[in-house]
């Protein structure tokens, strides 16, 4: 059938019998031929002949359709297949979100390369919109970041894990221990941590998403953070994992809430879904199971 599918797909691209048989090599009675054998397999019309001319029906254009989808996802299978057993050097380019910490993707990549020796990784950080970047422009083959934008169909979107969003403020700072609302520290500097000469991409996340109202101040690490945390400068946005970070003698770590409701970041590994292959995959799960 795969091979009736490329003839359909010349056909309705062409818009023409004579073009497409010429395109795909083949005699046009024997395209035409290839075509009532595909429609009676199928037990639908595809084409709506008239005279010399047709129109493609709703269920040919459906098919025409899915039809390019599949094939290049057989293509993506054979090239992938045969790129397992060849002897060449493979690389794989992963990037990891610089924030989040490195155990379970130093973990993964341990597991990988002790698995999988002739596979060569080149490994990339960086913040969110960086990472977004590479993978959009297919500089890096997978991406572990965290989720920013409504996930795509464009790309495979593996769940990783989740963490609870934590506010770090000065320990002299009067408020509540157990959890504190977003809209309570209006009237205090929120700090960020960049390193980035562009970082209102942070800014618009922690506004549209967190729903900060603060004005915004930068710190180009987690010490020098801390530093204007503990001199009641500001207060800081972290997750959970990332309290180990902070300094309980200097810092108070309080939840984040918006109202009623928690606020947690959810983690993912994306890679686009036409360059799918067998090692972004088992590297996607491999780095699933470091954090079962």
């Amino acid at each position: 059938m795969f091979q009736q599918m490329q003839y359909f797909i010349a056909i309705v691209k062409n818009h023409s019998f004579t073009q497409a048989a010429v395109e795909c090599n083949i005699s046009q009675s024997a395209i035409s031929q290839q075509m009532k054998e595909l429609e009676s397999y199928l037990g639908v019309k595809l084409l709506e002949r008239k005279g010399r001319s047709f129109e493609v029906t709703e269920a040919g254009q459906y098919f025409y359709t899915h039809s390019q989808d599949i094939l290049a996802d057989v293509e993506q299978l054979v090239h992938n297949t045969v790129k397992i057993v060849k002897n060449d050097e493979v690389e794989l380019n992963v990037g990891y979100l610089r924030s989040f910490g490195t155990t379970e993707f130093l973990q993964t990549v341990s597991q990988f390369t002790q698995t999988y020796p002739k596979v060569k990784i080149h490994i990339t950080s960086g913040n969110h919109e960086e990472l977004y970047k590479l993978l959009r422009t297919g500089q890096i083959d997978l991406n572990f970041s965290d989720q920013r934008r409504a996930l795509s169909n464009e790309y495979q979107n593996e769940f990783l894990t989740a963490s609870e969003f934590m506010v770090a403020v000065s320990r002299s700072l009067p408020v509540e221990t157990e959890k504190i609302d977003v809209e309570d520290l209006a009237d205090l500097s929120c700090i960020l941590i960049s390193d980035s000469d562009n970082p209102t991409t942070d800014e618009t996340y922690y506004r549209d998403i967190l729903g900060v109202k603060s004005n915004f101040i930068f710190a180009k690490n987690y010490d020098e953070a801390q530093m204007l945390v503990a001199s009641n400068q500001g207060y800081l946005i972290i997750n959970a994992r990332m309290q180990k970070q902070m300094n309980p003698d200097i810092v108070k770590m309080i939840k984040l809430v918006k109202g009623n409701r928690k606020l947690e970041q959810k983690y993912y590994a994306y890679w686009k879904a036409n360059n799918s292959g067998f090692y972004i995959e088992t590297f996607a799960d491999l780095l699933k199971m470091s954090f079962v």
